[in-house]
């Protein structure tokens, strides 16, 4: 499992018109190749009286799954520019399809890859990239009347609580990094006066988001 790395969120869609022709772009995480064929095979359906619907996508932890799809528009004008995207924007587990409805002036082969580079950043915006860091829970259970006092000082110090669970004591879960958790440890004596008690967890994957930018072409 990989320490770190960034994806899309789940999914996002987004439009923009260039030279009257329509470009939708669909953007998805995808955890399996099988998982990227059946969303872009669902947006085709979705799609079926497109012009054309091109797709890319990139999966595993080592990129070691890539494929791209001009679907009829001229080779390396489409397929592969939404490919660049997502290398350039150093995700992974992700797929892209832009669907393009033509709108009757021909862009040439520098115009389309220019448009179909654009679409797919657009949708990468859309849809936000998030960071996953794998860590591992830690389970604090105290009395309630700490829990304002808890809640407060996690956030502010930007821990991450993965949830809260009420019984005759709250238990609070936060993700942290493997060999990072001594602060959050005692951190968490202090603001419970040492009662908390605690116990260890499952690694997880927790998400923060990043900042997309505007590309340059744009």
């Amino acid at each position: 499992m990989l320490q770190r790395y960034l994806t899309v969120r789940p999914e996002g869609e987004t439009e923009i018109e260039i030279n009257r022709s329509r470009f939708i772009s669909y953007v998805k995480r995808v955890e399996t190749q099988e998982e990227a064929v059946a969303f872009i095979q669902e947006i085709k359906k979705k799609h079926w009286d497109a012009t054309h619907n091109c797709s890319a996508y990139i999966v595993g932890e080592n990129d070691q799954f890539q494929k791209m799809d001009d679907d009829g528009e001229p080779s390396g004008t489409a397929g592969k520019p939404i490919l660049e995207v997502i290398k350039k924007k150093g995700l992974k587990d992700t797929a892209i399809v832009v669907t393009r409805y033509f709108g009757g002036i021909k862009l040439g082969a520098g115009g389309l890859i220019r448009a179909y580079g654009k679409s797919a950043s657009a949708g990468v915006r859309a849809a936000g990239v998030v960071e996953r860091i794998l860590t591992r829970e830690h389970h604090f259970s105290f009395d309630y009347t700490f829990l304002g006092k808890v809640e407060n000082e996690l956030n502010a110090q930007g821990y991450q609580i993965v949830g809260i669970q009420y019984l005759d004591k709250v238990t609070v879960t936060v993700g942290e990094e493997e060999g990072l958790e001594e602060p959050l440890k005692q951190l968490m004596t202090n603001l419970t006066s040492g009662q908390a008690e605690w116990t260890g967890g499952d690694l997880v994957y927790i998400e923060r988001e990043q900042e997309t930018g505007i590309d340059e072409d744009e």
